[in-house]
This record gives structure tokens, C-alpha cells and sequence, in this order.
């Protein structure tokens, strides 16, 4: 009775009440044909039920327990689509992050040819932007405290980190905009040279993104960076 409740439950979206059923009856059934079933899907009810660490977990033991199930490969990837689940926003610690992508391209690299590997590549690339986000981010951090020194390290350590990353644009043009604030703000023994360099990061920026939305903003600071060197020029060819 409790197994027809259970299945009941679970084809009614009554996730919790499904899976304290199928707790309760998993030790009477184990070594019966309709043990693997259940198994599976008390699996199941933790992954509808979004207590996705216990899914996993559960999961993986399903796969220990039915080696040659055919639900294997179904079971597998639930398993890393739990830990995918469970990767927190960027701005906290990435450890769990890390270990979705290690599941998922594990199951990747076991089943390459499964129905499920296309949404399992889609959720690694998900990850990877959430860890290219936070690192630029914090890259970004150091020109918004005005660590102008930091930033520019930072954001070319990012951008040699992640050279394809959707954040390469807006990692350089704030590398520029902290390369203005040292250059424009130099002593006079330094600041020929470093308003040249902005040229060059000017110049670096226009080619991979003439469009950019910060070409505005790029060009006012030109501008300056035009007129200070004029300074310089007259100066120092005045008698």
C-alpha cells in the first residue's frame, strides 16, 4: 500500500510525501526485481523536492547499487546536473562550482555520445562564465577602490586567464581607465610616457571592439590625454 501511495504522490508533484514513503519501504524491497525502481526514484523526489545534495547523493548510490541498469547514464547525469544545482551566485566561494564542472565533464567524458551531453556542455559553459564573473569582478574591485596599480595587474591577469571571456571588453577599457588615473594624475618626469602608453590601450581597444559602448567615454579621456601631452610638448621647447 505505502508503494502505491508513494508512486501516487510522485505523479501528483507531492515530492515530500513521496519520499518519505519510499524511505520507509527501500529495506523491505532491497534484493526484490521493484527495488531498483524505487531507489531511483527516491532519488528522484530529492531532485523534485530541490534538496539537490541529497539527490546527488542518491544518485550516485543507485549507480553503485545498478551497475548495468539502464538508467545509468540517466542517473549519472542527474547526479552532476545536483552538484550543478547546488554552485552558488559568483560573488560567494566557487568550491562547489568547481566540483559541478568536475562531475559534469566526467559524465561527459563517459558518455560523449549520451542524449544528455548537450545540456551538460551547456551547464559547464554556464559555470565557467560564473567563475570568469567573479574574477573579473573582483579585478573591477580594485579600480573602484582606487587600488589603480592592483586593477591593472588584476585585469591583465584576467584577460590572459580568460582570453575568450564575454568580460574581455569591459576588463580592458577598465584597465584603460586605470592607466588615465595613474597617467593623467603623474609627476611630470612620468607622465609623458605613461599618457603614450593609454595611446597604445586606446589603440588595442578600437581594434577587437570598434563599436564598444565606452567609445564616448574612451574619447573624452583622449582628448585630455591629447591636450596634456601638447602641454608637455610646449613646455618643453620653450626657451
Amino acid at each position: 500500500e505505502k508503494y502505491k501511495a508513494a508512486e501516487n504522490y510522485y505523479n501528483n508533484g507531492e515530492y515530500r510525501q513521496a519520499n518519505r514513503l519510499f524511505e520507509q519501504i527501500i529495506p523491505k524491497y532491497r534484493g526484490r526485481p521493484q527495488a531498483q525502481r524505487i531507489i531511483f526514484f527516491f532519488a528522484e523526489t530529492y531532485m523534485q523536492a530541490k534538496r539537490y545534495s541529497l539527490a546527488a547523493f542518491q544518485y550516485e548510490n543507485f549507480i553503485k547499487s545498478y551497475p548495468k541498469s539502464e538508467r545509468v547514464v540517466e542517473a549519472s547525469f542527474k547526479a552532476a546536473k545536483s552538484y550543478y544545482f547546488q554552485s552558488p551566485e559568483y560573488s560567494l566561494d566557487q568550491e562547489d562550482t568547481y566540483s559541478a564542472i568536475e562531475k559534469l565533464q566526467v559524465f561527459i567524458n563517459l558518455y560523449p555520445n549520451s542524449e544528455y551531453t548537450p545540456e551538460a556542455n551547456q551547464m559547464i559553459s554556464e559555470l565557467q562564465e560564473k567563475l570568469e564573473k567573479k574574477d573579473f569582478e573582483i579585478a573591477k574591485q580594485y579600480y573602484t577602490i582606487r587600488d589603480y596599480k592592483s586593477s591593472i595587474k588584476a585585469n591583465e591577469n584576467f584577460i590572459a586567464g580568460f582570453p575568450g571571456t564575454k568580460f574581455r571588453e569591459e576588463s580592458l577599457y577598465t584597465k584603460f581607465l586605470s592607466l588615465y588615473q595613474i597617467g593623467i594624475n603623474s609627476i611630470y618626469l612620468k607622465k609623458e610616457e605613461r599618457l603614450k602608453e593609454l595611446q597604445k590601450e586606446y589603440d588595442l581597444i578600437l581594434r577587437y571592439y570598434p563599436e564598444t559602448p565606452f567609445l564616448d567615454d574612451l574619447n573624452k579621456k583622449m582628448d585630455n590625454v591629447y591636450s596634456e601631452l601638447k602641454k608637455i610638448t610646449t613646455t618643453s621647447i620653450t626657451p
